[in-house]
């Protein structure tokens, strides 16, 4: 709708395994700011069992947790569910803004929702600001991260999913009050899908990791790849690719750092055998240190690096593992 009978900023708080995504921390801290601009409420909504900790939804800066109780339904990823049941809500509370963080299952779920309510979204944000027509300004990368793209909307709600690790954290405040309200499920079924096994590797988690160490496209085989593991586990960290890794199908997608893979900010990026391709550039140059082993010294990824290795990773990989092993290198 267009005419100005919506207000307030709803973010959807994702769980799994009763464990609240920390994009949803990010929302609310992002959330807090817009709806102090706009001069309205901060709401959440959340889907899950009783047990869920939406309190602390609350102590994260939301004044109203929407949480839509069932004891097994939402186990599952199920998008159709979730979309009803959010929809449901949307219409009832009418929301100015609504904010999904851009995981992958909110990047499947947050255009489902916008669809049944005819309005539009705005992909994988960067930046979300209030202009002087307390319109809200979605910023997201465009051509390959070459422009900055800003875009504003006339429909109500507006709508955006925003990449994780763009903004802080909400400080935990537990002297926060605020209001849970329970809602039943309005759709606890979908015939057309079976969710019949959950195949990804759960214990992958670049995005979190404090230390990356990244495989680029000199990595030859499946076998080579073990001195980046190797590397990784000794310095207590993850291993990351680059896309043109993950397409010869060496490594998951679920590793791939970059503009089509996960955007990171560990303390310790370590880049082995990758060029520096912008679409690369774009998801780790915000990495506190970025170091750099490549044997072309004109590589784009040396004008990032905070320290540059020129030569073959395949001998300097094993020394640093070696130098480590013997307790003369700490990184």
């Amino acid at each position: 709708m267009t005419e100005k009978n919506y207000n307030g900023v709803l973010i959807f708080a994702e769980q799994k395994n009763n464990i609240i995504h920390k994009v949803s921390y990010e929302l609310l801290g992002k959330g807090s700011e817009l709806s102090r601009k706009i001069g309205c409420s901060l709401s959440a909504v959340i889907l899950g069992p009783e047990e869920i900790e939406a309190q602390e939804l609350i102590y994260r800066g939301a004044d109203k947790v929407y949480h839509i109780v069932d004891t097994t339904v939402f186990n599952k990823p199920d998008e159709l569910i979730y979309t009803e049941n959010i929809v449901s809500l949307i219409k009832n509370i009418k929301p100015e803004i609504c904010l999904f963080g851009a995981t992958a299952f909110g990047r499947s779920l947050a255009p489902r929702v916008a669809a049944l309510l005819e309005t539009g979204l705005t992909a994988d944000c960067t930046d979300l600001k209030i202009d002087d027509d307390m319109k809200l300004i979605q910023i997201r990368p465009a051509f390959s991260e070459n422009i900055l793209a800003h875009i504003k909307s006339d429909i109500y709600p507006q709508m955006a999913t925003v990449r994780y690790k763009e903004f802080e954290e909400k400080k935990r405040d537990t002297d926060k009050i605020g209001e849970i309200i329970k809602i039943p499920t309005v759709k606890t079924s979908n015939d057309l899908i079976e969710v019949l096994e959950e195949i990804s590797n759960n214990s992958v988690n670049v995005q979190d990791a404090k230390v990356v160490v990244a495989a680029g496209a000199s990595v030859k085989s499946a076998e080579d790849l073990n001195m980046i593991k190797e590397l990784a586990v000794m310095l207590g960290g993850e291993v990351g690719a680059s896309r043109a890794l993950v397409e010869t199908g060496i490594i998951s997608k679920d590793h791939q750092v970059g503009y089509s893979g996960n955007r990171i900010k560990p303390t310790v990026y370590i880049a082995c055998g990758i060029s520096g391709a912008p679409q690369h550039l774009a998801g780790m140059k915000e990495s506190g240190v970025i170091i750099a082993i490549n044997n072309d010294p004109s590589a784009p990824i040396f004008n990032v690096a905070d320290y540059s290795i020129v030569g073959d990773m395949y001998k300097i990989i094993p020394e640093i593992i070696s130098a480590i092993r013997n307790n003369n290198l700490t990184i």
